[in-house]
């Protein structure tokens, strides 16, 4: 690591001096070790995604993401495809991807396990989608990718409730969603390593990509690893809120159980389309879509296909 661009965003987690404290504090222990160090406030998603790319074009061979799951989300954009190697400061709520790798919740800890750690090549996840604009687009995720019922979540609910009540409300008020949440149908086209192509009816598909969430949620999907060349995923094909509930419990309680509904399937490939009338039109209502999101991020909705690109990014780990 010789020069390393810094992608801060103020926005992440909770606000206030100490966190600037901590934040300078991570830097000083990189320039302490050699590095070069170019700090940037990104107030938007599309200024970190853009704050990368340009990172990649004047040649720093590390881009720091300060923030959650979602600054990684947005600077993993602009450095899939590249030798540039993604380094993480936490600075969010859940921070998901910083507990599966052990990161230091501390900043600067992670600073001094990024500065003796090692490089790691991962495969991403990629999903395509329809944006809300009804143009079709494609991003690339490190944690999970879901469609249907957690996706409609983050729709209702807002990045303002979970950094003013913490991730406390954030579930609370999920449940409730959840709770009260009409159940909407979609189809699946999946294939798994072999080729070998299914069909489904769901109500929701979760691709997962990490083995340990950390907070309430440990292990959700057995088998899950960012090394993992498949996607890992629940496919729920029940509206039963008892199964959603059991499987929850179970991951919880770090015994997944077979539910009726709930399948665990790996798959290369997964096509996703809202259910079609006889006629071939779409059969769903213009207010009764199926939403689509990634790394906790909202990003469109259905249609959406999700694939795996291999050898797509460099990550600093944990020695």
């Amino acid at each position: 690591m010789h020069k390393a661009t810094i992608l801060f965003n103020p926005n992440s987690g909770r606000r206030g001096k100490k966190r600037d404290v901590e934040l300078n504090h991570a830097i000083g222990i990189l320039q302490s070790a050699g590095i070069r160090t170019e700090l940037t406030v990104c107030r938007s998603s599309q200024e970190a995604t853009d704050h990368a790319r340009c990172a990649v074009a004047d040649g720093s061979d590390t881009v720091f993401a300060c923030g959650g799951d979602g600054t990684i989300h947005d600077v993993i954009q602009a450095l899939a495809g590249t030798p540039v190697a993604l380094a993480i400061l936490p600075f969010g709520t859940a921070n998901a991807l910083a507990h599966d790798l052990a990161i230091p919740f501390r900043p600067s800890a992670a600073a001094k396990a990024a500065v003796t750690g090692t490089v790691r090549r991962i495969p991403l996840g990629r999903i395509e989608y329809q944006d809300f604009k009804g143009n079709s687009a494609a991003r690339y995720f490190t944690v999970a990718a879901g469609i249907g019922v957690d996706a409609h979540l983050f729709y209702k609910l807002t990045a303002e409730l979970k950094n003013r009540g913490g991730m406390t409300a954030y579930y609370f008020k999920a449940w409730h969603l959840w709770a009260t949440h009409r159940m909407r149908k979609f189809e699946v086209d999946y294939a798994n390593g072999n080729g070998l192509r299914q069909h489904a009816v769901l109500t929701e598909l979760l691709a997962v990509r990490i083995r340990f969430f950390g907070n309430i949620l440990r292990e959700l999907v057995p088998g899950a690893s960012l090394d993992c060349a498949d996607l890992r995923t629940v496919m729920c094909r029940t509206a039963s809120r008892n199964a959603y509930i059991q499987y929850v419990a179970g991951a919880l309680l770090g015994r997944p159980w077979n539910i009726k509904g709930i399948d665990l399937v790996s798959c290369s490939e997964v096509v996703c389309q809202l259910p079609q009338k006889s006629d071939g039109r779409d059969a769903s209502h213009k207010d009764d879509h199926v939403y689509v999101e990634a790394d906790g991020e909202l990003l469109g909705r259905l249609p959406a296909r999700m694939t795996m690109q291999p050898d797509a990014l460099s990550l600093v780990v944990p020695a």
